[in-house]
Parts: structure tokens; C-alpha cells; sequence
């Protein structure tokens, strides 16, 4: 399960300044095209949006368990 602030942090962690920017205007087909914030709204759990952020940008698995790793990314 991840918690929401474990999925903001994991957006902010990956793409940086762009993170709300994405979580507004990127559509997710895995989610019904639904953006990742309208999907939070609608009440899908973070992990799922998650993991469809993770599908749409071919992300490996670093970035799928991100959100349980004890250090952040560097860039």
C-alpha cells in the first residue's frame, strides 16, 4: 500500500519541478485516461495511480518500489 505522501514524494523524488504539472496534465490510459490527480479525487488509491505513472513512462522497478526505499533518488 502506499500512503499518498509516499506518492507525492515519489512524484517530486522523479520528475522533480515537473511533478504537478504531470499529476494535473498527464493522461493515463491504465486509469481510464483519467489524469493522477483526478484519479486521487475519484478515490484510486495512490499505489494504483502509481504504478500506471510508472507503466505510461516505461519506468523499471526502481521507480514501481520507489516509495520503500529509505533515501530518496539523486539526480
Amino acid at each position: 500500500m502506499v500512503k499518498h505522501s509516499e506518492f507525492q514524494q515519489a512524484m517530486r523524488d522523479w520528475f522533480g519541478p515537473y511533478a504537478s504539472s504531470l499529476a494535473q496534465d498527464m493522461v493515463l490510459a491504465p486509469l481510464g485516461s483519467k489524469t493522477a490527480d483526478e484519479a486521487l479525487a475519484e478515490g484510486v488509491p495512490p499505489g494504483r495511480v502509481w504504478e500506471a505513472i510508472c507503466t505510461v513512462n516505461e519506468l523499471g522497478d526502481e521507480a514501481r518500489w520507489h516509495h520503500r526505499r529509505a533515501q530518496p533518488r539523486k539526480s
